[in-house]
């Protein structure tokens, strides 16, 4: 999982998708943190991606770090705890002008039967990490 967080962290930014629907719906994200040893992401519950999730909690995490790219497939579960949300905050500090820990609104979730594979054009295998 660490491996993961690193890739992910070096990229600064990843492609999350959802469906909505039979329509598939992509956007960027650039929160990624490791607390309680899981991975985690960070959004709004009032965006359509909450919603999408909560109606699916099968996401995709797509990002390409110049010469690699990783592909996660896991379900997003969100988690409720405010240690949770604090941590994430304090992580990006960024984001405390826009969310609190005891907003009705901030929304962190975690990555659950993840599967990632990194690539490249190298010829390389693909390298699996399940976390």
């Amino acid at each position: 999982m660490q491996e993961v967080y690193d890739f992910l962290k070096k990229t600064k930014t990843y492609y999350l998708a959802t469906v909505e629907g039979d329509q598939p719906r992509v956007r960027p994200f650039g929160t990624i943190d490791i607390f309680d040893g899981k991975l985690y992401f960070q959004t709004g519950k009032s965006k359509d991606v909450s919603k999408q999730i909560k109606a699916n909690p099968k996401i995709e995490i797509s990002a390409f770090d110049g010469t690699s790219w990783i592909r996660i497939q896991a379900k997003a579960i969100p988690d409720e705890r405010r240690e949770a949300k604090v941590h994430m905050l304090d992580a990006y500090p960024a984001l405390k002008d826009r969310y609190s820990p005891d907003d009705d609104n901030t929304q962190v979730l975690y990555l659950k039967d993840g599967v990632a594979t990194i690539s490249s054009f190298t010829g390389t295998p693909p390298k699996v990490i399940k976390f």
